[in-house]
């Protein structure tokens, strides 16, 4: 299947097991509806697609990695919520839509991220998914993404050098944590999900995750000075206006597009030994710098 068809297919499965697991809760109404809202709010699906489109290159995708896929796009969703917030990037606007701490208030926002950061992890110690101990390794796996060793070391790195210069080495560690390590999340978990554990294997995936991780944050930089507000779906100039580190205004935006473009080559070549099967990776490592928001 291309990519649009793939892309379907992956949008499909992981809302259905969405839907299916963010059950009503009768005492959390209003949290449930801001989980909701920020979970279902149009968003791309690029790590659950990660997550299929690796599982695809060794067997089935089974329901254990529809939880994968889930407990990733809620850990995305809870980041999402809590980078808008006042106290962090202060944004109004997320994909088209009011931010959630607009359209329900601060406190129900730092709420509903804290729940579906936990959500994440009830998905995929769920029973009846197979084999506890590989369930294990796959909460430690995502635990170490999005916790201090991962995204918010990257977040922590990221406030703390707003209005500051930094090196293009420095600015590479922030985004490898903030954005690359729940990418590379992403296939790795995807991988094991339908038992391959093959540490050299994993090793060629980890290089393509790495490639295309920071090539997503290179995109988002050089979309925030070249697409409009409308087709982003949140504030174009964001970065420049809050005086963030970014890679056009280290490299310039010719020299950013340049290293986008040879981060793609990297994640492609990296992958190159396995063949037809990888061409959803291959296809998703071209639309990460080919996309306008």
């Amino acid at each position: 299947m291309n990519l649009e068809q793939f892309s379907s297919y992956a949008r499909n499965r992981v809302d259905q097991h969405l839907e299916h697991t963010l059950s009503p809760y009768s005492h959390a109404d209003g949290l449930h509806a801001a989980m909701r809202y920020s979970l279902f709010n149009g968003g791309k699906r690029v790590r659950p697609m990660l997550v299929y489109a690796t599982a695809s290159l060794f067997g089935d995708a089974n329901p254990l990695t529809d939880a994968c896929a889930a407990a990733i796009e809620a850990i995305h969703a809870y980041s999402l919520v809590h980078d808008d917030l006042p106290a962090m990037d202060d944004d109004d606007l997320r994909r088209g839509k009011p931010t959630c701490h607009i359209q329900f208030d601060e406190a129900t926002a730092i709420l509903a991220g804290d729940a579906l950061q936990t959500f994440a992890f009830e998905l995929i110690s769920a029973e009846g998914l197979g084999d506890a101990t590989l369930q294990l390794r796959l909460v430690k796996e995502l635990a170490q993404a999005s916790g201090r060793f991962g995204m918010v070391t990257g977040q922590m790195i990221d406030l703390s050098n707003v209005g500051l210069d930094m090196l293009v080495a420095d600015l590479e560690t922030m985004h490898r944590h903030k954005t690359g390590a729940l990418i590379r999340a992403s296939v790795r978990m995807g991988a094991l999900s339908v038992g391959m554990t093959n540490e050299d294997t994993l090793t060629k995936l980890d290089q393509y995750a790495a490639a295309i991780g920071l090539a997503f944050q290179v995109q988002d930089d050089i979309l925030d000075i070249i697409s409009d507000t409308a087709t982003l779906g949140k504030t174009q100039f964001a970065d420049e206006h809050a005086n963030k580190p970014t890679y056009p205004k280290l490299l310039g935006l010719e020299g950013a597009k340049t290293l986008a473009q040879s981060l793609t080559d990297q994640a492609i070549s990296s992958i190159e030994t396995f063949g037809e099967p990888a061409q959803p990776l291959v296809e998703l490592a071209n639309y990460i710098i080919g996309r306008n928001h």
